[in-house]
C-alpha cells in the first residue's frame, strides 16, 4: 500500500520571499542540513532537473539521485518526482504555499512506495520522512526568517 506524508510550517516571511528562497534548488545545501550538493542538470522555464547528494550517513555511504521539479508561480505550487527513484518504486512530492497571518504556510505532501527489495518498507520510510520533514522544515523556517530579517535590515 502506498505511503503518504503531509507536513506544514508557517514561516514569518512574505510569500514571495519564501517562494524565491525555497525554490532556489542550487541553494538547498544552505537551506537543508541533509544535502551536501544540489547540481542543476537542466532548466526549462519553471522546470528544473537536478541531482541531490546527501552528506555521508553513519556507515559513510553517500546517497544521490536525480529529481525533476516544476514550479507554478501563479498557483504557488510545486510538483516534483524522483527521476532516479533508487529504493523507491516512485516518489512524488507537492509543495504548496499560502499567505497567512504572520507569514507563509508551506506544506509538503509526499506520496511514495518502496520497491519490494528495498531495505525498508513503506511504513518505516513514512515514519522516517515525517520525522525528517519536521526537522528540515524547522531549519528552513529559521534560515528563511533570518535571511528576511537581513534583507529587511538592508532595505531590500
Amino acid at each position: 500500500m502506498p505511503a503518504h506524508t503531509e507536513n506544514e510550517i508557517v514561516i514569518a516571511a512574505p510569500l514571495g520571499f519564501t517562494w524565491d528562497v525555497t525554490n532556489d534548488v542550487a541553494g538547498w545545501p544552505d537551506l537543508f542540513s541533509e544535502y551536501a550538493a544540489a547540481d542543476i542538470l537542466e532548466r526549462d522555464g519553471d522546470r528544473v532537473l537536478f541531482r541531490l547528494t546527501k552528506h555521508p550517513d553513519e556507515q559513510g555511504r553517500v546517497w544521490s539521485w536525480v529529481s525533476e521539479r516544476v514550479a507554478d508561480p501563479a498557483t504557488r505550487t510545486v510538483t516534483a518526482r524522483r527521476v532516479e527513484p533508487g529504493n523507491f518504486a516512485y516518489m512524488n512530492i507537492r509543495w504548496t504555499y499560502e499567505e497567512v497571518a504572520g507569514g507563509t504556510r508551506m506544506v509538503w505532501i509526499q506520496d511514495f512506495a518502496m520497491k519490494p527489495d528495498a531495505p525498508v518498507d513503506d511504513a518505516w520510510m513514512e515514519s522516517s520522512i515525517n520525522d525528517n520533514s519536521k526537522i528540515q522544515m524547522a531549519l528552513i523556517k529559521e534560515r528563511v526568517e533570518a535571511r528576511h530579517r537581513e534583507a529587511a535590515g538592508r532595505g531590500v
